[in-house]
């Protein structure tokens, strides 16, 4: 499995200024009152116009870190622990509330995973849309719904006008989605987070918005973070993978060598859980054991529990770090010793 041969792997380049910059990024929750690490020393960084696909289990942190990409982590019950998020010339990590209200959706927009949620049910949908407009660039009325009904088209809403003043109960799942898509672009930010932006949609469906995105990537010039439990559709439509686990990145690669040959176990895990590894009329293949529970100290590398190479003494003794062979990086202190499977090609 490989990504089609339209889009173009970009290598990294020290002469390119990164669009994002997340420098060892630290982050604790308070959810039920203590403070527990969920985000641990994450490095991260995004060109403009690449897609970089965000993977891993549920839990692993990939959302809170979209939601801290965006400065939307409620400052109440999280702390940051150390390190900074920089997108183009703006500092995300200690920004003021008015700052950060106006990089949202001007610099940085974002498609929530649940359409039906991330729209208010009590507005049309082409108010909610004009509503960015107007609020990031001033224009009138008249003119925030003329972008507005603009904004419909690119994203191919048939019946834009008419569209436009529904409201989102009135909507398809699919529709919803493309209004979503058109109110995170409304303003053409330079980055787009799309948290699993095709999970409750059909299968049609899921092909079209993919396809739209990809579109929107080419004529607007934007980058993309795609979050995603399916790793087909990562192969497709990103230049780079980075896998999370246990609140931290164990492995970044360009798409074709991770498909390929990967670096890390859990890597591999899971490639080898993909329906074209599975053997006729055989057991289906399934990584055993669960992610560390939240807050969970683990004092050498996080996935050392249900590892299949791991060794005592190596693995479970002081935390693992990045080891960087660019355009690759990974945190297994095992990786040049092992030859881990791939995806069926």
């Amino acid at each position: 499995m490989t990504k089609a041969a339209s889009v173009d792997t970009m290598a990294p380049s020290s002469e390119v200024v990164p669009l994002l910059r997340v420098e060892n990024f630290s982050l604790d929750l308070a959810p039920s009152g203590e403070f527990v690490p969920v985000l641990s020393n994450v490095d991260l960084t995004i060109r403009t116009g690449e897609v970089v696909g965000l993977v891993g289990e549920s839990g692993s942190g990939k959302s809170t870190l979209a939601l801290s990409l965006i400065g939307l982590v409620p400052q109440k019950i999280s702390k940051r622990r150390g390190g900074r998020i920089v997108l183009d010339d703006t500092e995300i990590t200690g920004g003021t509330r008015r700052a950060l209200q106006s990089v949202r959706g001007r610099k940085i927009g974002m498609i929530f995973q649940e359409p039906m949620t991330a729209l208010d049910p009590a507005y049309r949908v082409g108010d909610q849309v004009a509503e960015a407009i107007r609020r990031h660039t001033g224009v009138s009325r008249a003119e925030a719904r003329r972008r507005t009904i603009e904004n419909f088209k690119l994203v191919e809403i048939a019946d834009a006008e008419r569209r436009a003043d529904a409201y989102p109960h009135e909507l398809s799942g699919g529709l919803r989605q493309r209004v979503c898509i058109a109110l995170a672009i409304a303003c053409r930010p330079q980055l787009l987070i799309a948290d699993e932006p095709t999970t409750a949609l059909d299968v049609t469906t899921q092909a079209q918005i993919l396809q739209l995105l990809r579109r929107l990537r080419e004529e607007l010039g934007m980058a993309i973070i795609l979050i995603s439990h399916d790793l087909a559709v990562i192969a497709e439509f990103c230049d780079r993978v980075m896998v999370m686990y246990a609140g931290q990145i164990v492995e970044e690669s360009p798409i074709d060598p991770f498909f390929i040959q990967p670096r890390h176990p859990y890597s591999s895990a899971l490639l080898q859980s993909l329906p074209e590894n599975q053997l006729p009329l055989k057991a289906l293949s399934v990584l055993p054991g669960s992610p560390p529970s939240l807050g969970m100290q683990v004092p050498g590398c996080r996935f050392v529990a249900r590892c299949a190479h791991a060794q005592s003494g190596r693995c479970d003794v002081t935390p693992i770090e990045m080891t960087n062979e660019p355009p690759r990086a990974f945190r297994c202190i095992r990786a040049d010793e092992l030859t881990l499977p791939g995806a069926a090609r």
